[in-house]
């Protein structure tokens, strides 16, 4: 029970967390740097970030997840392992970091924002240390103290951006908050990992061999996921003005920060479907379908209401500068919704040991993605981006979806759809009439009546979302929800 009891904290406080950094200083933030950097500033900083998520994918290596692994089998030599592989991180980043420039030498970049990439090469030495070391936390479930650790420096950051913006100080500073925030954390987590274990690096070329050979594969997961949610503000920037890529990616953030609320509940239900695929058919089923309604349940309030509201949304979070940013979101709120049933699909392929499915299928979607991009940025530049992360999402859909009916011969039951459907339309409504007055009004209005008719059709009940979350056998089902998550906004 001490041990459940631990886990469900660890949950509790890291997603409190993480939707209060995330979400809300990560917005603000945002808002920040639009108003004071417009459309082509904005653009141009979030080229250096999607440039730092390509450096952190090269140097990853798969390195991170398989420490974890190594360092929590029992009788595991902590300092040994640790001095070696947290040596062969810094090598592989700090070659990342002096070819960064030969990477970007050829693009028609300024040399401003060239110098801004540079920066952000440089972020990875400390963002890398900080990955690598979290696994000590994890261990011990505390990775309490590495998300207080994230929300300070995203704190920290913030506080730099104002006053960068304050002293009008320039793109190149607002840049380096990036290196600011992500060395704050690598000290601090560094500081605390010494409570646990001490080590050094070490040089070990016969050692290195062997464990690359175990994480190259989670290491091509990385690029394969760099490809799938970044490449297009990339090709973007190559392809089209900073002002596009900005407008584009004021939209794309908004998603984005939304995007660890559908792995969170992801992450919740895993251990409950692992503990009963293979012994309880039936309790597996059920919990299955009742995950699938919940998604389906929170999915439409937020596709209607960003629909309806996503002028004000854009203008909340961008100020005026960025109203071309609307019509993007309307696009991409829908490839939210379907990133939704995606996290759904593959926790399913995961529980059902065909990971390797998963990954074959999100490597041609990454494929899919970059050659759309690739034919029709040029043409419909960030209208096109958007419609293609809609239709890479609708495909991870399909295809996970017809993977999980093959492999795992489960199919969910759409019960009571027709009535969450009918909450939708009829908020849909509400906000078609509001949509001109107060955005807190509107909003606040439409989720009262989407509840209320939930409520009215009976289309969930109480004890249904209790259920999901019921002790079984006198254990908590609830697990560390771990997320790859390196980018600062």
């Amino acid at each position: 029970m001490a041990l459940a009891r631990k886990i469900a904290y660890n949950v509790i406080f890291n997603s409190f967390l993480k939707v209060f950094s995330t979400v809300a200083l990560s917005l603000l933030s945002i808002r920040l740097i639009t108003g004071y950097l417009g459309q082509e500033g904005f653009g141009a900083y979030s080229t250096v970030l999607a440039f730092f998520a390509f450096f952190s994918a090269l140097a990853d290596l798969g390195l991170s997840s398989v420490t974890v692994r190594e360092i929590s089998r029992e009788g595991a030599d902590e300092g040994r392992i640790l001095s070696r592989v947290f040596s062969l991180r810094l090598m592989t980043s700090f070659v990342v970091f002096l070819l960064s420039p030969l990477l970007v030498m050829f693009f028609h970049y300024s040399p401003e924002l060239k110098i801004g990439i540079f920066i952000a090469a440089g972020a990875i030495l400390f963002s890398t240390t900080s990955l690598l070391l979290n696994g000590i936390f994890q261990k011990r479930l505390a990775m309490d103290k590495v998300a207080l650790v994230e929300f300070l420096g995203k704190l920290f950051q913030v506080g730099l951006v104002i006053l960068i913006v304050r002293a009008d100080w320039g793109f190149l500073a607002i840049a380096s908050t990036l290196l600011a925030s992500l060395s704050f954390n690598a000290l601090v987590v560094l500081y605390l990992s010494r409570r646990y274990v001490r080590f050094s690096p070490r040089i070990d070329f016969v050692y290195w061999k062997g464990f690359l050979r175990e994480s190259l594969p989670m290491g091509a997961t990385a690029i394969i996921t760099f490809t799938y949610f970044k490449m297009d503000t990339i090709l973007l920037s190559v392809l089209q003005s900073n002002a596009e890529v900005g407008i584009y990616n004021v939209a794309y953030k908004i998603m984005e920060n939304l995007i660890f609320f559908p792995a969170m509940l992801a992450g919740l239900i895993l251990p409950l479907l692992s503990r009963f695929i293979f012994t309880e058919r039936g309790r597996f089923e059920e919990i299955a379908n009742k995950t699938f309604k919940v998604f389906i349940i929170i999915v439409v309030p937020i596709v209607a209401g960003t629909w309806f509201l996503s002028d004000d949304i854009i203008r909340i979070v961008s100020g005026s500068g960025f109203p071309e940013s609307a019509p993007v979101l309307r696009i991409l709120i829908f490839a939210l919704g379907f990133i939704f049933f995606g996290n759904y699909f593959n926790m399913l392929l995961i529980v059902g040991n065909a990971q390797k499915k998963l990954m074959q299928t999100l490597f041609f979607a990454a494929i899919f993605n970059l050659a759309l991009n690739v034919v029709l940025i040029p043409r419909f530049s960030y209208m096109g981006a958007a419609s293609i992360s809609l239709l890479t999402e609708m495909l991870v859909v399909i295809l996970t979806s017809f993977l999980v009916y093959k492999h795992i011969h489960y199919v969910p039951v759409f019960e009571n759809t027709g009535r969450i459907l009918l909450s939708g339309v009829v908020m849909s409504g509400v906000l078609f009439f509001l949509e001109p007055y107060s955005f807190l009004a509107a909003g606040g209005v439409g989720v009262l009546v989407y509840l209320g008719m939930l409520w009215l059709t009976k289309a969930i009940s109480p004890e249904e979302l209790i259920s999901l979350f019921q002790k079984e056998n006198g254990v908590a089902p609830l697990s560390e929800v771990e997320r790859m998550e390196t980018m600062v906004p």
